[in-house]
């Protein structure tokens, strides 16, 4: 028995498998992979263990990809996380999915990678630095994160086109210079042979936490199922290609890292791709690194928007209250106060966390940055997301199995392998990183959860409206 035939919607599909993949591909490979090897290899023994957590991080991101292609083909609906919730537990779930997404989650991680463009965009065209006169460091910095924003919003507004032709541009950038780092460690390699000294005080727990926190974003596939173009066959090839892709990747620019600066210089290094251009490039490779990791840092926010505004229509479709967050221009094919509501709340997130009246405004509920910096908005919205995000990913974990006894009757063109031991594990690791989340972030997860939590007020003033994108008769 298949489910119901969608009623007319103006979502076209329009996603063939390659955008799909260059999606998952752009919002995970951000800036992680240039900042977290260090700090990983200073949590292993050595270098083969250190690329063991990269494997592993890549397997167990492809044991959850096998999880949400069962859930994406046999829902095949805009929205992805927030039908499965609505399905499993009930419309409140649902809406608190989506309602996290719009107030925390993914606008606060879109914020965090603008705030890594910034970082590097401030390290190339500084305004004058050392002029007294001239903007602070942190006040170029929450311009460049702004204009990041809101100039790939823009192009998300213009309509599906648009938004899929930059991040496939993007996408095709940030591959192409990180093979410039595989090219460049391979002609570059280090010279001591000498034997590598385990860190003292390694923490495996640790390493994988830093891991799989790189590794995030595979499943962001899922959320455009509607618009994708043969989804029983795209949608799982896309989640499953685009992870194995992203493991490859990782573990080949890590051994790269590894090659040109050994396994002591790669935990050691502050800037680790940067080190390893130096080595072949001189100072151009510095200049090089930053201009690669904004590129990614932009596939990264343009991927989340892009995504993102798909979750909010949802919760306009079928909540009076929200109604004009599910209008979408029939030409352009997006859906526009999705992505106009999405804009202003992350650049509000920006000024909170990278601006002095920000600050103050944070600081009188004690939760403003020690320093007023590019890196104290990163770290702050990260602190705030992480565990609102791993807790949504293991309530989505757990409504496989809830769905796999409610709809024994549909049909499912896609099962995870040797059910139920992968959705198990896949449900175990997000109740090991919410845990880890939650403790790293300390009183900084308490304004997110009320934030969450306050959702249910809304929930309850607004009256549901009929959808057939997550029910059936």
């Amino acid at each position: 028995m298949e489910p119901p035939q969608k009623e007319s919607s103006p979502i076209q599909a329009q996603l063939g498998l390659w955008d799909a993949v260059s999606i998952i591909i752009g919002i995970v490979i951000g800036a992680g992979i240039y900042e977290t090897p260090p700090l990983i290899f200073s949590n292993v023994h050595g270098p083969w263990e250190g690329l063991g957590v990269w494997a592993l991080g890549g397997l167990l991101s492809l044991v959850g990809a096998f999880c949400y292609a069962e859930l994406a083909t046999t829902y095949p609906r805009s929205g992805g996380d927030y039908v499965y919730l609505t399905r499993a537990f009930g419309p409140w779930m649902g809406f608190l999915f989506g309602w996290a997404q719009l107030v925390v989650i993914r606008t606060g991680n879109i914020g965090m990678m603008a705030y890594v463009f910034a970082d590097y965009a401030t390290r190339l065209w500084d305004f004058g630095k050392g002029d007294p006169r001239s903007l602070t460091e942190a006040q170029v910095a929450f311009l460049y994160a702004a204009a990041a924003v809101a100039i790939l919003s823009v192009l998300n507004l213009l309509g599906v086109v648009f938004g899929k032709g930059t991040q496939n541009i993007l996408t095709a950038a940030k591959i192409l210079g990180l093979g410039g780092i595989l090219v460049a460690a391979i002609f570059s390699p280090a010279t001591s042979s000498a034997a590598t000294v385990a860190p003292s005080g390694v923490s495996f727990g640790l390493a994988m936490v830093l891991v799989l926190y790189t590794y995030g974003g595979w499943n962001d596939a899922a959320l455009v199922a509607a618009e994708q173009r043969n989804p029983r066959r795209n949608i799982p090839l896309a989640l499953v290609l685009g992870t194995v892709a992203i493991t490859v990747i990782y573990v080949l620019v890590n051994g790269a890292y590894l090659l040109s600066l050994g396994f002591d210089g790669a935990r050691q290094s502050k800037a680790v791709a940067a080190d390893v251009l130096n080595r072949a490039l001189g100072e151009t490779g510095s200049k090089a690194i930053s201009v690669l990791v904004m590129v990614s840092a932009l596939g990264a926010i343009n991927g989340m928007i892009f995504t993102g505004s798909r979750v909010y229509s949802m919760l306009g479709k079928e909540y009076s209250l929200f109604a004009w967050l599910g209008w979408w221009h029939r030409g352009l094919g997006s859906p526009l106060w999705s992505l106009v509501a999405q804009l202003a709340i992350i650049l509000a997130m920006l000024a909170a966390v990278g601006t002095e009246t920000g600050n103050a405004l944070l600081g009188l509920v004690g939760l403003a940055p020690a320093h007023l910096e590019p890196r104290s908005g990163f770290s702050s919205l990260l602190n705030c997301t992480a565990p609102a995000f791993w807790i949504f990913f293991l309530l989505t974990g757990l409504s496989l199995f809830v769905l796999r006894f409610k709809d024994q009757t549909i049909e499912r063109p896609f099962t995870v392998p040797l059910y139920p031991i992968f959705p198990l594990v896949f449900c175990a690791t997000c109740a090991y990183m919410f845990y880890s989340a939650a403790a790293y972030a300390g009183p900084l997860a308490l304004l997110p959860g009320i934030l969450v939590l306050a959702g249910l007020i809304f929930y309850g003033l607004s009256r549901r409206q009929a959808s057939a994108e997550t029910h059936f008769p």
